[in-house]
């Protein structure tokens, strides 16, 4: 059973920063969920072991990882010879470009990626001195959609593609057609493809998750990062997985990561991760019902309140992209407004290469969605002319 929590005071970044107090936080995305409980019950048995050393990554964490996309996603041949482990998804990027500025004999490689995009993929870019390649998704019949052409020309000028399945922050979840007709151009243009699919767990009705990895056939092209930390809400935790079908590839992303010293993972982490894959499962659906929930609640109210912004389709993660062009002013200024004079904090969409748009986070109890919208709704009534 889903239990929310009262975070305030637990030195949480998205309640307890200094910009959040006294605001209602929908920005920061994770959750206001408490974790499971067999996860919780699993750490409270790490706990009273009382020592709290180097761990090991056992077997029991590859099966758990392995029968969980298979029996849910249909993902089939994870194995401890192809998953590495590492901290986060956002440090594994960083390695993985590391290992392939090695592969590759480059001191620059070129990343093609959708935008908007995930801020963190632009400073991955930029710390590891990658250059950024954007190609923008295009808006039609109120949903955002791939411009083929454009990728296909673009790719011609990059050495990597850098997904993100399902897409944060539009909330596309990309449908096997699409993925497949990607792998095609990426396959012609000899392009490496590295998807993050950290929000591979939240898929609204009709719409299904497809791992990059069950459309690809040639094993050198391609890795796929994933975690249980944005599904479960334990992203604290610290644990991610890489998937790495291809062995010579396996070892220089390995060497990576240890050269980042991103490889050690906490026990919390280890256990945390087996409970959320082997016993969790319930608890998930019972997750996303409430998230989608949200949503529609989020859609009906600004059709019948505040018709002026505009929310795009949205297909899946927990996070919504409404544009606010209507209201005359940039989403940074409108944000910084809305926190000052709304107390509600919301994501500006230039942090993702976009303007006039906001990223609203539905994880939270729906009390706290309603008390944010009717702000919400406060604010643009007594600013008309904003």
């Amino acid at each position: 059973m889903l239990e929310f929590v009262d975070r305030k005071g637990s030195d949480c970044y998205k309640w307890d920063s200094e910009c959040a107090q006294g605001c209602l936080p929908l920005w920061v995305a994770d959750m206001d969920f408490a974790a499971a409980r067999p996860i919780r019950e699993a750490m409270r048995r790490r706990l009273e072991h009382g020592v709290f050393g180097y761990s090991i990554v056992p077997q029991a964490n590859y099966d758990a990882v392995a029968s969980w996309f298979q029996r849910r996603h249909g993902w089939t041949g994870i194995t401890r010879d192809n998953l590495l482990y590492t901290t986060a998804v956002v440090p594994a990027v960083s390695a993985i470009f590391a290992a392939l500025k090695e592969r590759m004999h480059t001191d620059c490689l070129r990343v093609l990626t959708f935008t908007p995009a995930y801020n963190c993929f632009f400073s991955c870019i930029e710390n590891m001195g990658c250059a950024l390649v954007a190609s923008p998704l295009v808006l039609r019949d109120n949903r955002f959609e791939i411009d083929w052409r454009d990728v296909e020309e673009k790719a011609a000028e990059a050495d990597v593609f850098l997904l993100c399945n399902p897409h944060n922050p539009t909330g596309r979840v990309w449908s096997r057609d699409e993925l497949e007709h990607l792998a095609a151009i990426m396959r012609r243009e000899h392009l490496f493809c590295l998807s993050d699919e950290i929000h591979c767990e939240f898929a609204f009705p009709g719409h299904a998750y497809t791992p990059f990895a069950s459309i690809v056939i040639d094993d050198t092209d391609f890795c796929v990062c994933t975690s249980a930390s944005k599904a479960f809400n334990i992203a604290g935790l610290l644990c991610a997985n890489i998937y790495v079908p291809n062995k010579e590839l396996f070892a220089q992303i390995n060497h990576a990561l240890e050269i980042h010293e991103v490889n050690g993972l906490n026990p919390f982490g280890l256990v945390a991760q087996v409970a959320a894959y082997n016993e969790s499962e319930a608890w998930l659906d019972e997750l996303n019902e409430y998230i989608y929930a949200n949503f529609c609640y989020l859609r009906d109210f600004l059709g019948r309140e505040l018709p002026m912004l505009r929310l795009h389709e949205t297909e899946g993660t927990y996070l919504a992209w409404v544009d606010i062009s209507a209201l005359g002013m940039s989403a940074a200024a409108f944000c910084r407004s809305m926190a000052r004079e709304g107390h509600v904090l919301f994501n500006p969409s230039e942090m993702y290469g976009a303007e006039h748009y906001i990223r609203i986070n539905l994880a939270t109890s729906k009390q706290i969605l309603a008390e944010a919208l009717q702000r919400l709704c406060q604010y643009v009534k007594t600013h008309p002319t904003a």
